[in-house]
Order: C-alpha cells, then structure tokens, then sequence
C-alpha cells in the first residue's frame, strides 16, 4: 500500500554529482575556453565487457602528452566542462583527459557491484576495478596517438576510491595517482556507517538511487522534512517492506551485515596497502560531510612503507570534493577562510604535482603533509602527519556548572551531568527542516558548519565550554574523546562535537555573533565498544569508558572565543535511531524495542570524561 510513495525520477548525471563526486563544476567564466576532440569508444577488458570511454585531446596540439584517467559510477556525460573547470589548471600544461564508466553503469557493459573488492589472482579471468583500469591504460597507449607513455588518474569520492584500487597493481604506465576523499573502511568511517553507527538518510538514499538502474534515479520523498519521514517510518525494518522489497543489494547487504563482519571486512581497502607502488597525492577537507576518514587512514596506513617519499597529503578547509568549486574555496556555508584555498589548491598544488611525475616539469618542493589551519586561516607545511615536534597532548575535562577546562577535576564521588534521550524525539543533526541529500535545494554538502546553537533549549542535549580564551589556542593532530559513561538502557549512542565558540559581539561579521562552528565530531554505537565484529550489550546503570576518535584537525581557537564540548545520544536522521534496548539486528528491531533512556556523562576525579587535544607548543597551554 505504500507503493504511491516511492515515486522516482530521472536524473540528468551531470546535474547530480557536479559539486561532489564528479569533479566537473561550471566553466570559470573569467577563463578563455580551450577546445578538444572527443572521441567516443567502447574499450575492451579482458573478458571482453566493453566500457563507455569519452577521450579529449586539445585542438591543433600534436605533441606528445601524458594522459589524466577518471573512472566513475556517476555518469560522463557532462565530461566536456572538466577541462575548462576543475582541470583547467592542469589542462594548461596539455595532457589527454579521459573519462570513463565504470562497469555496469550508464553505456558500459558488465554488471555493477557497490566497491568491488580487490579480486582473488588466484582465479583464473578474475576481474576487478584495477584490471579494468590496466585494461583501458593499456588500450590507450596503443590507440591514442600522440601520447607520451605515461598516465595520471584522479577522482573524488568513489572515483577516488577507483583510483586506489588502480594503484594495488598498476599498469607499468600509471605514474601518479591523486585519491580524493576516498573512503577506506566501510564500517567504520565512511558514507554507510561511522563506528558501526549506521548513517541513515545517506545510506538509504544512495543505495535507492544508485541501484533503481544504471542510470541515477533519486528516491523522492513525500514530506517536506525528511526527520518527519524518517521518524514517521519506525524501524527499519519497514524501508523494505514498505519500498524496497529485496530490489537494491546495497540495503539488502546493509540489513543483514550489522556488524564488522567477512561482508564489511573485504570491503577494507586498508589490508591491501601494503606497498607504494606509485606516487600518491591523497586530498581531504576538513569539513568533508562523506570521506573525510578514507584519506588521512589511506595517507597513515601507507606511510610505513613510504622507503621512497611518493606518499603526500594535502586536507583543505573544504566540503566533499570542495577543492573543486568554481567559487573558489573562500567560504564555506557563512565561515570565510580569507583566501581561494581551491583555487590554490588547484594552481599552486595539484598541477605542479602532476606535472613534475607525468611531464617531468619542475621541481617538486611540496611538503609531505600540506594543511589549512583554520582560524588562523594560513597553509601549514609539515613533515609528516600528524605531526610530532612542538606538539603537547593536553586534555579538555568538563566540570561543573557547565565550564571546561585543561585542569584534572578535583570532583569525588557520583558526580556526573544526565540527560534523557527519547527514540521519539531524536535529537536533530541540522537545522529543521532536513532536506534530501541529493535532490532539490539541498544544503547538504555544508552542514558540518552549520551553527550548533540552533540545539539550545533543547533537555537532550549536554555541553561544557571554557570562559573566552585569552589567548589563541592551536590544535594540530589527531583528536580523541574518552567518555565515562552510563545509560538505564541496554545499548546507547554517544556523540561528540568539538566546538568553536564565536564572541556574542564579532566584529568582523556580526552575522557570526556567537556562531558555533564544529571543529571535530563522532558517533560511537554502544554495542561496539569492545568489538566492531561482536556486538554485545551495556550492562544497565554502569559506568564504561567509550573511546571515540574524532580524527584530525588543524584549528585555530582565536583569543575571545570559547572552546565547547557537547554530548548527545542522537543525530537523527543523520544516524539511525538506537532502540536504546539491545537487540542482535537493528535493522530488525521491532518498534516496540525503542525506549527511553537516562543517560549520564561522569566528570569525577577517577572517572572523569576528556578530549585528548595535540595543542601546538608554541601556542599557549591553558586559556
């Protein structure tokens, strides 16, 4: 009977990726347009599917040129505008740019698997995403004139994910590699799941709309606020009784792997990055709302093996793949950076990069890690990352009376700050009302700046802030809570936001006066706090330790404002509500199961709760 309310529609593939995923944005209006020969071919593999491929090679230029790969899920229709876009500073130094679909998608052949894991050698004829781009290099050098036997690839988001999986066996002729917000761990810090938290309004939609054909069909929702649809919809157990029935494996496969199992594991690109077989440019932002974890895990987990310096890291103050924005990268949502960090990025990083591995150009003075350390809003240069020298870890406790402080509290006893957290009235992760991620007039892509304050007056909802810092405080690494908690209940999900305070008067812009700006954030789901492969109860009203790592930044507390820490057990419908029962499947939990629960956060000597921060030395220690 709910079949009336899964109405889809077809989706232009340009007009749905252009911003995130794809790496094609709007021409730069101020630049004079280079011009191209397509070419258009359906590129054999090995067993012999053929895959859609657009080829473009600047008009009147016969000299020999490198080519720059992108693999994609989304669609290469609107390919043309790249060269005159995002690539255009790379275009100036001449290369031959392909795009291509990947199997089973748009005009390609084949059949589509979400994150084809690395293929079993072992078996003869076996396939994979990394074969299929060997294949297609392979083709090109054979059937592009002109080329100077050499290949470059990037790609953002999944294609970022396609270029690592280039890079575990790369053709001879593959010379550099730019991952771009690629994820890496499927469970744990990714689209789908965040410390086995499961993302829902994310996961759904993207699964609806990757998998309703080869081409992009977005689900359309029948509520103008999509917390009311969610809330509306009860367990998810009804999303595929109600809509889905056992069509898209994607939500099949999320409904029947709820924990860090075989299914997920394979999924890890991690275990395979074991070499550094080409050079790598990984790219992050910091405020990226899908991929922020797969770059700086992909960058940390190769450097080990990094004997010859071709690992780099370059994270910027961007959204999903903000490194490409025609606008230039200034602002992000009402937070100003005070420069064209994209546009940098673009001309003074990546082209120079590329150039030097694929034209032999220059000479590549790039650090190993390149950062933007907001606030300050300058690039830092660093040797390594995180980095270790001039850096102290200090730690954030919350107190009484709401203050947070570098001190150790002097607190005995049961002292603690409690909350209820009610399934039916799940704390909202954005502003209401919550639009689709990918359709219409979403905002999707900067709300991790959103301003937090739009939580005040809310009972659910706990946080602890130091007085205004009289002088600037500056963080520079890797970032973890420890929280000493307790739920009534026998499951529970905890959140955590590092928070920048602006002044109540700010006189640079009085349209930030007392804005809060997340610098850090997570979810951890309850269950998993001992093991992501086996999920087990809380023991009702006892006090645990809950890790949580907040990942990395490099930030800037100006003098004035005030650091915040804040705690809730939702983040709805960002996350998927916890029953706050336990129960072996969420996602087969009945409504009835979804209690309740007294929350208590501990802040006494012995037990007391704390963010580890790496304060930079020669920045003060204590506001």
């Amino acid at each position: 009977m709910h079949a009336d309310l899964i109405r889809v529609r077809s989706l232009a593939a340009a007009a749905l990726f252009t911003l995130s995923a794809c790496d094609l944005v709007a021409q730069t209006p101020t630049r004079t347009p280079l011009e191209f020969d397509k070419r258009e071919e359906m590129i054999p593999m090995r067993d012999g599917v053929k895959l859609h491929t657009l080829i473009y090679t600047q008009k009147e230029i016969t000299a020999a040129r490198p080519f720059i790969l992108n693999r994609t899920p989304y669609g290469i229709g609107a390919s043309s505008r790249a060269m005159n876009g995002p690539y255009a500073d790379l275009a100036d130094d001449g290369y031959i740019f392909v795009f291509q679909d990947i199997r089973g998608r748009f005009t390609s052949e084949g059949q589509f698997e979400m994150l084809r894991p690395p293929r079993n050698k072992k078996v003869k004829g076996s396939i994979d995403e990394g074969t299929d781009t060997y294949d297609t290099i392979d083709w090109l050098l054979k059937n592009v004139p002109n080329n100077n036997g050499k290949a470059g690839m990037l790609g953002v988001s999944y294609p970022g994910w396609l270029t690592v999986m280039a890079t575990l066996d790369p053709h001879p002729a593959l010379k550099a590699a730019s991952p771009q917000a690629s994820p890496a761990e499927m469970f744990i810090g990714y689209d789908f799941h965040h410390n086995g938290a499961f993302r829902l309004s994310y996961g759904f939609e993207y699964a609806a709309m990757m998998e309703a054909g080869k081409e992009l069909k977005a689900f359309e929702f029948d509520k103008p606020d999509l917390y009311d649809w969610y809330l509306n919809l009860g367990s998810l157990s009804h999303i595929d009784e109600r809509y889905l029935k056992g069509k898209f494996p994607s939500w099949t496969n999320f409904a029947t792997h709820s924990s860090y199992d075989k299914f997920w594991q394979k999924q890890s690109v991690t275990p395979y990055l074991t070499s550094v077989k080409v050079p790598m440019l990984n790219v992050g932002g910091w405020w990226d709302q899908e991929d922020f974890y797969g770059p700086i895990k992909i960058y940390e987990t190769l450097e080990p093996y990094d004997t010859k310096h071709l690992n780099y890291l370059v994270v910027g103050p961007w959204n999903h793949g903000g490194w490409n924005s025609a606008s230039g990268g200034q602002k992000l949502g009402k937070v100003d950076f005070g420069s064209a960090t994209s546009a940098y990025f673009r001309k003074s990083i990546q082209a120079p990069w590329f150039a030097y591995w694929l034209h032999g150009k220059g000479t590549l003075t790039l650090a190993e890690a390149t950062t933007f350390e907001a606030g300050s809003n300058s690039w830092q240069s660093q040797d390594r990352w995180p980095p270790k020298a001039n850096i102290s870890n200090k730690r954030l406790y919350p107190q009484a009376n709401g203050l947070l402080s570098f001190d150790a509290p002097s607190e005995r006893g049961e002292a603690f700050d409690a909350y209820v957290s009610d399934p039916a009235n799940p704390v909202p992760y954005r502003a209401r009302p919550i639009l689709p991620s990918f359709t219409g007039p979403s905002t999707w892509g900067r709300w991790l700046v959103d301003d937090q304050s739009f939580l005040k007056g809310r009972n659910d909802v706990v946080n602890w802030q130091t007085p205004p810092l009289t002088e600037d405080v500056s963080v520079a690494g890797k970032l973890t809570a420890h929280l000493f908690a307790a739920t009534s209940g026998t499951d529970a999900d905890w959140v955590v936001k590092l928070i920048d305070v602006y002044p109540d008067k700010y006189d640079a812009d009085s349209t930030l006066n007392g804005y809060q700006l997340m610098v850090a954030n997570d979810v951890t789901r309850g269950r998993f706090r001992k093991s992501l492969e086996k999920p087990e109860a809380i023991p009702a009203n006892k006090v645990e330790e809950y890790t949580l790592d907040l990942h990395t930044q490099s930030y800037r507390f100006l003098k004035g404002h005030r650091i915040m820490v804040q705690v809730q057990s939702s983040w709805f419908p960002l996350i998927d509500r916890n029953p706050q029962t336990f129960v072996p499947n969420i996602f087969a939990a009945p409504d009835s199961v979804f209690k309740p629960a007294t929350q208590k956060i501990y802040r006494a000597a012995g037990k007391a709760t704390f963010i580890e921060v790496p304060i930079v030395r020669s920045a003060p220690l204590v506001p």
